[in-house]
């Protein structure tokens, strides 16, 4: 086994399978630029590794990531969106050709759910609290997360996760057909790793381009609503929504959304 840690990463090769472990954990994992530059770099490297047949991201201390850093996000403007290079990262990791498993436990919120439902297979802890809460900031989710909402669940479940930000579990993901697997609270990372040794010994080639015939399927819908959602998102970072709901996320409190629109 072979690792190397960065400062908010850690990547390890366990049997063939590349392990990407999300290290912020004062911050509940949240995916500041540092980290989502970090992990498209190493997804690719990985990606592109012949010794590594899968990659499993997952997080570190009890919980997958709780959204985005929202001291970043609170300094932005939407001037600052065509140049943010987060964008270029979550698009290079939804490129990889290799099978990519999210393993989640605890919160998968905001970003942090947006990349869990971009894996191939998503395992979830049955407790694990996941959604897209973004409205109650003011914002949307800028990386897709809502059009695979809609693209899974349909439009009436996703247009309600939509506007009320509420949360689901892990035992509902699965339910509803978002996750692949559920399992015990502690138990993601081992049975992610269960489902990627399995693949580690199927046929390379032939996975690739089922994963590509299975993308096919949804891929256009996936970049339409991705650009769609990132200029909204953008839009948004200069609204007094966005203002109002940052501020009130520091402050502890309710949003007064509408008193300072």
């Amino acid at each position: 086994m072979s690792t190397s840690t960065q400062a908010s990463l850690d990547v390890s090769i366990r049997d063939q399978v590349a392990v990407l472990t999300l290290q912020r954990p004062a911050a509940r994992n949240a995916l500041n630029t540092e980290l989502m530059l970090g992990l498209a770099d190493a997804a690719e490297r990985a990606d592109s590794d012949p010794a590594v047949r899968c990659l499993v991201i997952t997080g570190s201390e009890g919980n997958f990531a709780a959204g985005a850093d929202i001291d970043e996000l609170a300094a932005r403007g939407a001037a600052d969106g065509p140049g943010d290079p987060r964008v270029s990262a979550w698009q290079r990791l939804q490129r990889l050709d290799k099978p990519v498993i999210a393993a989640v436990e605890g919160y998968c919120l905001g970003g942090g759910c947006e990349l869990a439902l971009s894996a191939d297979l998503l395992v979830v802890a049955e407790d694990a609290k996941l959604g897209q809460p973004e409205i109650r900031l003011g914002i949307i989710p800028g990386a897709g997360g809502l059009h695979r909402l809609a693209i899974t669940l349909g439009k009436t479940r996703a247009m309600h996760l939509a506007l009320t930000g509420d949360t689901f579990s892990g035992r509902e993901a699965f339910e509803w057909g978002l996750a692949s697997q559920c399992c015990e609270m502690g138990q993601a990372l081992a049975t992610a790793m269960a489902t990627a040794n399995r693949l580690t010994k199927g046929a390379p080639l032939a996975q690739r381009l089922a994963k590509r015939a299975v993308l096919s399927a949804t891929e256009e819908m996936h970049r339409q609503g991705f650009e769609m959602a990132r200029r909204s998102f953008e839009v948004l970072l200069s609204s007094p929504d966005k203002e109002e709901g940052m501020r009130a996320f520091r402050e502890k409190r309710k949003p007064r959304f509408g008193e300072t629109s």
